[in-house]
């Protein structure tokens, strides 16, 4: 089950949620009741290893 990372508007509040796909995004603040909740999006990390990956390799 994927884990989000939610933030209110309102108060600042950041927390986690394991939730299904199928579930709705949560919208209402844990912390202080109002509906300022927004999904935080931000970069997965990448690593390449090895050899392959770029137009000036040797194989």
């Amino acid at each position: 089950m994927p884990t989000y990372h939610y933030r209110c508007k309102n108060c600042g509040y950041d927390f986690t949620k394991y939730q299904s796909f199928n579930d709705d995004p949560i919208t209402v603040c844990p912390e202080c009741g109002e509906e300022q909740v927004r999904k935080v999006y931000s970069a997965v990390p990448i690593e390449f290893k090895g050899s392959g990956f770029y137009r000036t390799d040797k194989s």
